[in-house]
């Protein structure tokens, strides 16, 4: 019987177990398809203004930053091999408590971040057809994203692997077409080092601020440590290794490309920072590029996008439920595929009303996706000085000690740089979470062996 379908794997205590089916190249090829090689469409206009042109910078920037964080996802994917991410980490760490607080603020990364998408879908299906509503679109979106992933990992990574291919070779089109459109006098006229760094465009605070929103177009490295119940092989450091080594092809691909792109937006005036990508094809290469680019966006790049999104957040419930921290009925894992298939059901729904929400509000929803993985990248940092460098007193001050200290200092800054909204709704959040963590612990719900 084919994997997807087999019997849910279970335990003599009847505690809910995913099933183990990944390799090492399913983890790599979901952590590319979750981040997108082609997410820096989706923000170019943002980006672009608040790095004042240093677009590219921005981005290097970015995917600096992000390494310290997934290092320490590695070092912590090997002690605390669970389906909870940040959450398992912190609760080993840091006690239920704290645990509990960092898959909090994790969920609302991942709860967002499917209604950005859906969001973003709807922005570029509304260009080709803009008398339907994007509430139809996204709507729409949900359903058939839902529909995909209640069949099993077997069926996602398939699709996965399709999106990602795919990407690649768009960018790798739109890159020869936009070095032309470069030749024949757009932009610059040539490739300049000016999207890396300018001397009379360098900002200190609109380069953070810039940083801050790029840092989304990473997130999905980190999703790969939710797989971590569902790996095949019984060696711990596989999912620390993909996390690596998804974020470096990541970071490569994201800085050739804006470097390019930054090249051809120098002189252009942009209208609708969340339309800036179809705006600049249209005006550097011609309207045929736009409309590509929109359809690609609308289909392989988002849809497929969203697909491990949803993935990803399922299985942060799972263990949060699994541990009652969040209601028991979320753990509940589908007899025939093997899926967490409540927890998919109640994301679709949350992630649905966000992306209803927010649908002409995209910029603040992006940054506020940015608050919750951001401040989960805290905790996960705090984790592994906690557990390492002060717990066990590692020798092994790199990875133990220097990478969490440096990682929670490069957050700490780019956290500076969001918008006063994005703040004020992720302390609402927190609060909330303080409130219902304050509940559990008083109930004794968090006391549950670790």
């Amino acid at each position: 019987m084919n994997d997807a379908v087999g019997p849910l794997v279970a335990t003599a205590d009847s505690t809910p177990r995913l099933r183990r089916t990944l390799s090492f190249s399913d983890l790599l090829i979901y952590g590319l398809a979750y981040i997108s090689p082609c997410a820096p469409f989706q923000i170019l206009g943002f980006v672009w203004l608040r790095s004042n042109g240093l677009i590219a910078l921005a981005y290097m920037l970015g995917g600096v930053c992000m390494y310290f964080t997934a290092k320490s996802y590695a070092v912590m994917t090997e002690a605390v091999p669970t389906a909870g991410s940040v959450y398992g980490f912190a609760r080993h760490a840091l006690g239920p408590f704290m645990g509990f607080i960092a898959g909090w603020m994790i969920l609302l990364d991942y709860l967002m971040i499917p209604g950005y998408m859906y969001d973003v879908i709807a922005v570029a299906l509304g260009s080709l057809v803009p008398q339907v509503d994007r509430a139809v679109w996204i709507v729409l979106l949900a359903a058939l994203t839902l529909a995909v992933n209640w069949f099993g990992l077997t069926v996602t990574s398939r699709v996965n692997l399709f999106a990602v291919v795919s990407q690649v070779v768009f960018i790798a089109v739109l890159l020869v077409f936009s070095v032309l459109a470069l030749h024949a006098g757009k932009g610059t006229g040539a490739l300049t080092v000016k999207p890396i760094f300018s001397a009379q465009l360098f900002d200190v605070h609109g380069l953070f601020a810039a940083t801050s929103i790029c840092v989304m177009s990473f997130l999905g490295f980190d999703a790969v440590s939710t797989l971590a119940e569902e790996v095949k092989s019984n060696d711990k450091r596989i999912v620390g290794r993909a996390i690596i080594g998804c974020l470096i092809l990541a970071a490569g691909l994201f800085t050739l490309l804006t470097w390019v792109l930054g090249n051809l937006l120098s002189g252009f005036t942009i209208k609708d920072p969340a339309a800036a990508a179809y705006e600049l094809a249209r005006w550097s290469i011609g309207p045929w590029a736009s409309i590509s680019l929109a359809w690609a966006t609308a289909t392989i790049i988002g849809f497929t996008n969203v697909l491990p999104m949803q993935v990803g957040v399922a299985r942060i419930l799972f263990a949060m439920g699994r541990d009652r921290q969040l209601p028991h009925a979320i753990s509940k894992v589908h007899t025939r595929y093997g899926t967490p298939y409540v927890g998919m059901l109640v994301t679709s729904a949350i992630s649905t009303a966000v992306a209803l929400a927010m649908r002409y509000h995209v910029d603040e929803l992006a940054s506020l996706v940015n608050f919750g993985a951001l401040t989960g990248f805290l905790l996960l940092h705090v984790s592994v000085l906690a557990k390492f460098g002060i717990g066990d007193r590692s020798r092994r001050w790199f990875s133990h000690v220097a990478v969490p200290i440096v990682g929670a200092v490069i957050v700490l800054a780019v956290l500076s740089g969001m918008s006063s909204l994005a703040m004020t709704l992720g302390a609402v959040w927190l609060v909330a979470g303080l409130l219902y963590g304050a509940v559990l612990h008083r109930r004794r719900r968090d006391a549950l062996p670790i």
